[in-house]
């Protein structure tokens, strides 16, 4: 004969305490004297009781789920952020939602309320214009964002993309490098940030830059304008990229049309994913601290759903990673 499942009523009569007292020690919402709880984990681990999510939801309006929308999940700048959001959410009994909009603005809207409706807070990159965000204040939930938001008010998680950029640039010059280009892709609102830190740091040098579009931060794009850059009359001595992949990218065709990097160009990306300590020469890069992004963004999270006082804006400091793609022209 089938055993009875074991009832939140079972577990409160064997541990001599209130069904109201069980459902406070499962769902965390109080804490009671070491015997009490040391004598209710005892039985929960005798009766072999498991609380029934959907049930407790019902109870208390809350699913212990979080949505996590990122923009590409093959780009490992964001699996890296998902790696850190999940950590943190699993040490507080949280489950995550991924939705990739794979970088498709039309698309966000929709999957976002979609998700919405699942999770008790969201935590959102976007690729859509800030004056089409407004509609988030609408959803009612708790809502963390990535990246600066002039027109909203809502907490954020951010880079310090101008100041990465900047830094690598000011290395380069010091290295002696004097011809120029930055690599960008011009529909993310971060490539305003990181073009204006290359400008900046090459205007007060008095230094041009030669600005190349992408229809998208893939390396497959570095690749497909290599050419276009490095065949020319004169081509840079010295290339910025929005971030690694196009730097990686960009670093194979050039060798594969014969040029030598560091010796013709220098390469340098943005964001430390895996991938650039294994190429020949290793990409020289600016780490954003991606996995960091996504603790501080789940953390913050946490915190505004359970009524914790948060910080509205936390910005990460950048750090340069030299390797073997730049060189001293000096």
């Amino acid at each position: 004969m089938k055993k009875p499942i074991p009832t939140i009523r079972d577990v409160a009569a064997a541990a001599g305490v209130s069904t109201a007292t069980i459902s406070k020690f499962i769902n965390g919402t109080q804490r009671f004297s070491p015997a009490v709880e040391a004598r209710i984990t005892e039985v929960i681990g005798q009766l072999g009781y498991r609380s029934n999510p959907l049930a407790q939801s019902m109870i208390t309006g809350k699913t212990k789920t979080v949505g996590l929308s990122v923009l590409d999940i093959t780009n490992p700048h964001f699996t890296s952020i998902v790696k850190g959001a999940n950590r943190v959410a699993q040490e507080h009994g949280y489950t995550v939602l991924l939705v990739d909009t794979e970088e498709n603005p039309g698309r966000e809207r929709a999957l976002l309320e979609a998700l919405s409706r699942r999770v008790d807070g969201l935590i959102i990159f976007s690729r859509m214009p800030d004056a089409e965000l407004e509609w988030l204040a609408g959803l009612d939930k708790p809502l963390v964002f990535f990246g600066r938001l002039p027109r909203l008010t809502l907490p954020t998680v951010a880079s310090d993309d101008h100041r990465g950029a900047y830094m690598m640039t000011r290395h380069l010059v010091t290295l002696g490098h004097k011809r120029f280009a930055y690599m960008g892709f011009s529909k993310s609102r971060r490539d305003e940030e990181r073009m204006g830190g290359v400008r900046e740091c090459l205007a007060a040098h008095g230094l041009a830059l030669a600005v190349y579009d992408t229809v998208s931060p893939s390396a497959q794009e570095g690749e497909r304008l290599c050419a276009e850059m490095m065949l020319g009359a004169e081509h840079p001595d010295a290339l910025v990229c929005y971030n690694d992949l196009m730097a990686l990218g960009f670093m194979k065709a050039a060798q594969t049309l014969g040029f030598r990097i560091p010796a013709d160009i220098s390469v340098a990306g943005v964001d430390n994913i895996v991938y650039g300590n294994y190429t020949s020469p290793p990409l020289t890069t600016v780490d954003l601290h991606s996995e960091r992004m996504g603790v501080a963004a789940m953390e913050k999270l946490l915190d505004t759903i359970a009524g914790r006082p948060t910080e509205p804006f936390t910005l990460i400091e950048p750090q340069l990673i030299l390797r073997g793609s730049t060189t001293n022209r000096n």
